[in-house]
């Protein structure tokens, strides 16, 4: 997440050096754990080892660069390259990710 935002903050502030600036940007994560230990400015015992990307996360939350967004495992389509999944599940997913079979017939 931390490495995801300072590529968005790398990328906001080339879009402004060439006058652009869009609005924020939205990070989407399947792990709502990870969304709510950024939003909680509580941090627990076991959560110490992450602090440090936590406070870079939140401080671009608050400044309004970013903006944090949850995707069900259903709609994850980085799932098809990393769990065994259903045939109906694999299709949508490829659906999503728009590959197509070269070998089939036209």
């Amino acid at each position: 997440m931390a490495y995801a935002t300072s590529e968005l903050v790398w990328i906001r502030s080339f879009l402004a050096s060439v006058s652009v600036f869009p609005p924020p940007m939205t990070l989407f994560f399947d792990s709502q754990a990870a969304v709510h230990i950024t939003q909680n400015p509580v941090f627990h015992e076991r959560t110490k080892h992450i602090e440090i990307d936590c406070h870079f996360v939140r401080k671009k939350l608050e400044a309004g660069i970013l903006t944090l967004s949850h995707v069900g495992t259903k709609h994850q389509p980085a799932d098809i390259f990393t769990k065994a999944l259903g045939e109906a599940q694999f299709q949508f997913l490829k659906g999503k990710l728009g590959l197509l079979d070269l070998h089939a017939p036209t």
